[in-house]
């Protein structure tokens, strides 16, 4: 009888034991699902950013990218007329110290190099120091805006090692800074405000691109052109990272005279508020007579460089004696946009061609941006047309032209 009592209080403490323990694994368990459901539901929220900021664009129905700063600040973007938001670029111009992983000895180009100067035909650091940025434009910004973000500029900084980052805005092309209504261009003047406050986050330099191509003459849509660098200007005069373009590819009998004549209207625009910021002129013949203008300079003014552009396959040894002699007359020459295909922008690769022109550069320390950031189907084209992503992007997404170009960059 005394057996069979202690019998039953084991039974019942070993009951009670399993109880425990079940409770136990039960909450163990509904703590690991909780946690799997969150970390699940961050890949997922992650993972449906990248698609909508991947997704291409359409020209027809053009929507720049919004940062935490525009959605911030968009009621007072879309009833003032005002690029972004006052506050938040204020903040964004003092934050240039976002160094990790830069591979410049963890410093940001723009800490390595501060404003830029121009002294005789050498592009200079703060100290007087030549300096060779190189980097990347985009393509059209009404049409593939989405490229402008903050993790991809990041991944060019730190990955590909680029320095430079032009924001070419087209002007007269279908949705174009001059052609689109009015909501179009407070559109494209967030997209270039968003560029600016990543280049300026991550400390590298922006090109803001007054990107004519289809109005041949500068002159044709000259008014414009100075009210936009007028407020862009007053924007940025405090940044030592922005540097105006004026005029992208003046083309089609645009001569140097007629380009001159612009220049010296836009000009004193931008230099009555940003004193002493770099500023691109372009040339000839689609920016190519850089001759023209090392034969009659435009005076009274620091710090101006002049444009010169090329395409591998179809400019050899002509253009870059036209270059080199221009260089050598102590004109300081720029290279905002260059390919390694046809002029067209598509075609074949001249690899051969293409190396040719980046000895000639880095050998004078000129600066360069290649085209472009787009998934068009072209051999320009950094990126592969089926490739729908916005940042992240891998040696599978890239074209042949980009695989190419990022080993220049590692050089």
């Amino acid at each position: 009888m005394q057996n069979k009592k202690y019998l039953i209080i084991i039974a019942v403490l070993a009951a009670l034991l399993m109880g425990a323990i079940g409770v136990i694994v039960g909450m163990t368990m509904q703590q690991k699902m909780n946690t799997t459901s969150t970390d699940t539901g961050q890949v997922e929220s992650e993972t449906g950013d990248e698609a909508a900021d991947g997704v291409w664009v359409d020209e027809t129905d053009v929507i720049p990218p919004e940062s935490n700063e525009q959605k911030a600040g968009q009621d007072q973007t879309v009833t003032d007329g005002s690029i972004g938001n006052t506050q938040n670029d204020t903040n964004v111009n003092n934050q240039n110290s976002n160094t990790e992983g830069t591979a410049m000895n963890g410093k940001t180009p723009v800490e390595a190099y501060g404003a830029l100067q121009v002294k005789g035909n050498r592009l200079t650091d703060e100290n007087g120091n030549q300096v060779q940025l190189k980097g990347i434009s985009t393509h059209g910004l009404s049409w593939y805006p989405q490229y402008v973000n903050e993790d991809f500029f990041r991944q060019m900084r730190d990955e590909w090692n680029v320095e430079v980052v032009r924001l070419a805005m087209y002007t007269a092309e279908y949705n174009g800074y001059c052609v689109g209504d009015e909501g179009n261009k407070q559109n494209l003047k967030n997209v270039i405000s968003e560029g600016v406050n990543h280049a300026t986050n991550l400390g590298m330099y922006v090109i803001i691109d007054w990107h004519i191509l289809s109005d041949s003459n500068p002159l044709q849509n000259k008014e414009e052109a100075k009210k936009f660098f007028a407020e862009m200007a007053e924007r940025y005069q405090g940044y030592d990272n922005v540097i105006y373009e004026i005029c992208n590819e003046p083309n089609s009998g645009a001569g140097w005279s007629d380009i001159k004549t612009y220049a010296n209207e836009v000009i004193p625009v931008i230099r009555e508020n940003d004193k002493d910021a770099i500023i691109l002129v372009g040339t000839p013949n689609w920016s190519q007579f850089v001759n023209e203008a090392a034969a009659d300079p435009i005076t009274g003014y620091d710090n101006l460089m002049y444009v010169l552009h090329f395409y591998a396959d179809t400019h050899r040894d002509d253009l870059r004696n036209t270059l080199q002699n221009a260089y050598n007359q102590g004109l300081p020459i720029f290279v905002s946009e260059f390919g390694i295909c046809d002029a067209s922008g598509n075609g074949a690769i001249n690899v051969e061609e293409a190396n040719k022109w980046i000895d000639l550069m880095d050998q004078n320390g000129i600066s360069y941006c290649i085209w472009n950031l787009s998934n068009k189907d072209e051999s320009s084209a950094f990126f592969k047309v089926d490739c729908n992503k916005s940042s992240g992007f891998t040696s599978e997404d890239l074209s042949e032209e980009a695989l190419w170009y990022l080993d220049v960059l590692k050089d």
